[in-house]
């Protein structure tokens, strides 16, 4: 597979579109009024303490109260003394009065605290942001800190050093395990690593630096632990830029194109940094037609921003979100097909199906859909071939990068896939609510404004006094009063016993009207 990033950046809007065999398959937006808040460190305050729910509000001085599990709790007692410099000794793996260091006595296994217990309010605590707000949700928090690099991950609040599964060969692991460990002793560096894969025959000098860079930045996050008053943010998170230069750049990407010439700076100078080899690969886009358009990147987001995508063979998947879940359902639409032998359409049905696979799997990645999703395929009535559908969603989802899982739930063609819901949605991002029907996507049809003007008319009738009646009213309200409902102006003259004055305003929303005595 070939791939390319192609970043449209303008100062105030930087978008990002991962290519992948020429089709566009992840977009990322990042604005600068609105900038992301996963993986920032704040030093909060804890506003409230739930028991029933063992959990906990941290104020993080966002718009909205961060929310905290128990599970998600370290022990914060001891956390602000490490972080203080009271007990690091200690905490470090001095041997306590019966033989155990306290890091060991903190491994061992235990009765789960209960979060009255571990926090009170007005208590400070040092927590990160691992799932944006949501809708009218805070922030999800936790209080065990994790920072990815290029090739590590660093854990302050734990005293560990791991190896990814994916480094097979022994020599290998032993070889990093050791340049860690050789670096936290002579630095006196507390916390714990991960060495992700990426970290497989680097040299030396490129695990060093990371090394260095979070021990700077643990430095710097402890120094303005001490010095802020919470709720304080004190430690932000790269760039949308770098965070995906870091965390997914690889030989597979064949160019890095940008119209920025600023951003193009920042990006080579990060690439020559993380992989030299790829830095000829990025590329100063400088012509005059957008950069999104010239790679068909706008018309793609344009499809996604819409609930239908039509397929090649003429049929469509319709895409709806909804607070609990997003429900996917595909349609044979144009896509005819032939009978098979048996005289059932069911070879039309199977294709169809698994065209909508690969559609719905890039529109999922596409518009970073999370959360519950519902597939519903057009039934199959041979249960090999709902095997088939199952199978290539499976094989579909593992292109996918966010955590997830297919389910089977009907013998005829549901499945539900889970899928780890980390930040909003592009359509969330990119749209809001329409004014006129509040994000239901109905409104009330004509017919139905017209007989609620009858009914309301009726209701002030021998209020008038005498006075003539005025209708403001949408223009198309207008018209249908005019035409197909004319018989209800005929029943409201009737009732009145005189003419209405029917008065169209472009101001006045569709289901908006006044009655007016004139």
């Amino acid at each position: 597979m070939t791939k390319e990033m192609i970043i449209s950046s303008n100062g105030h809007e930087t978008m990002v579109a991962i290519l992948e065999d020429d089709l566009v398959a992840e977009i990322f937006v990042e604005r600068e009024r609105h900038r992301g808040v996963v993986g920032n460190v704040y030093k909060g305050r804890v506003s409230k303490v739930l028991p029933g729910m063992q959990s906990s509000f941290i104020d993080l001085g966002l718009e909205r109260d961060g929310f905290l599990y128990v599970a998600e709790v370290v022990d914060t007692l001891e956390e602000f003394e490490r972080l203080e410099g009271g007990d690091e000794d200690e905490l470090k793996g001095q041997e306590g009065q019966d033989g155990q260091s306290a890091a060991r006595k903190r491994d061992e296994p235990k009765e789960q605290p209960r979060i009255e217990d571990l926090l009170k309010e007005g208590q400070e605590i040092l927590v990160q942001v691992v799932k944006e707000p949501l809708g009218t949700k805070g922030a999800r928090l936790t209080s065990h800190v994790t920072m990815p690099g290029r090739f590590l991950v660093f854990m302050p609040t734990v005293d560990h050093v791991g190896v990814s599964r994916k480094i097979e060969s022994r020599e290998e692991r032993a070889r990093l395990r050791g340049i860690v460990k050789e670096f936290r002793e002579s630095h006196g560096f507390t916390g714990g690593v991960i060495i992700r894969t990426a970290a497989a025959s680097r040299p030396k000098e490129d695990i060093i630096s990371d090394l260095e860079a979070f021990h700077a930045i643990w430095t710097d996050i402890r120094q303005r632990m001490e010095s802020s008053r919470a709720p304080a943010v004190v430690y932000r998170e790269q760039s949308l830029v770098g965070k995906l230069l870091r965390d997914l750049l690889t030989e597979d990407f064949q160019a890095i194109r940008i119209d920025h010439p600023q951003e193009y700076q920042r990006t080579l100078e990060l690439v020559q940094r993380i992989l030299p080899n790829l830095a000829p690969k990025v590329k100063l886009y400088s012509k005059p037609f957008p950069i999104f358009e010239e790679y068909g990147v706008q018309a793609e987001i344009d499809k996604a921003l819409k609930s239908k995508v039509w397929l090649k063979s003429g049929g469509s998947i319709v895409i709806n979100q909804t607070e609990a879940l997003v429900a996917v359902d595909v349609n044979t639409g144009r896509f005819v097909g032939k009978k098979n032998k048996e005289g059932r359409l069911e070879d039309t049905i199977v294709k169809t199906n698994l065209e909508a696979v690969k559609e719905i799997v890039r529109q999922v990645r596409l518009r970073d859909l999370g959360g519950i999703i519902v597939l519903d395929f057009i039934d199959m009535e041979e249960k090999k071939n709902r095997q088939k559908v199952l199978t290539a969603v499976e094989l579909e989802l593992k292109k996918d990068r966010s955590p997830s899982k297919a389910l089977q739930v009907s013998d005829f063609g549901l499945i539900i896939i889970t899928r780890k819901r980390v930040k909003q949605s592009l359509e969330r991002v990119m749209t809001e609510p329409c004014p006129y029907c509040s994000g239901t996507g109905t409104i009330k049809n004509t017919s139905t404004i017209c007989y609620e003007i009858l009914a309301e008319v009726k209701k002030i009738g021998t209020d008038l006094n005498g006075q003539q009646l005025l209708l403001r009213v949408n223009p198309e309200i207008a018209r249908a009063l005019k035409e197909e409902e004319s018989d209800v102006m005929k029943d409201l003259k009737a009732s009145l016993g005189k003419d209405v004055t029917v008065k169209p305003d472009f101001q006045l929303h569709h289901e908006q009207f006044d009655v007016m005595a004139v």
